[in-house]
């Protein structure tokens, strides 16, 4: 099997011959940052695929917020440019969790590590984190950790 990195670069030489410049465009932006994390001080010169997902994750993060501001601005346009390149980057993210399933996810996490206050509450994120990487928002994790460890 190949790695995503390897994958991406396939995507992108599909994407030129397709002409397909929206996707091409996001799936260069993916590459930049693939690069930069293959040349920073402490990678070591390779990329491990959980490290990629996040990158790719904090991409699509970052279109949709791109996305929501030039809609506040009536800039529908730029909008729909920053939905498409998201919707493309998703296609390489594993199946998001519901809320209802990180709900329940947490929940056994909490019971497995007995914590019952907020005091616990980086115990069981720094879990909780872990256990959902790649397929739950780490915002959505927090709320979820705070609401139920607040009861």
């Amino acid at each position: 099997m190949s790695t995503l990195v390897e994958k991406i670069n396939d995507e992108i030489k599909k994407a030129m011959l397709a002409k397909e410049k929206v996707r091409l465009e996001a799936l260069r932006a993916v590459k930049k940052e693939f690069l930069e994390a293959l040349t920073a001080k402490d990678a070591g010169g390779k990329l491990e695929d959980v490290k990629a997902l996040q990158i790719i994750a904090k991409l699509v993060k970052q279109r949709e917020e791109s996305a929501k501001i030039y809609r506040e601005q009536s800039r529908p346009d730029l909008a729909e440019v920053e939905e498409a390149q998201a919707e493309a980057l998703k296609e390489y993210l594993p199946q998001q969790l519901s809320e209802d399933e990180v709900r329940a996810e947490v929940s056994a996490i909490i019971a497995q590590l007995g914590v019952s206050d907020m005091k616990g509450m980086g115990q069981v994120m720094g879990a909780a984190t872990k256990a959902l990487s790649g397929r739950a928002d780490g915002k959505l994790i927090a709320d979820i950790v705070k609401a139920l460890l607040s009861k």
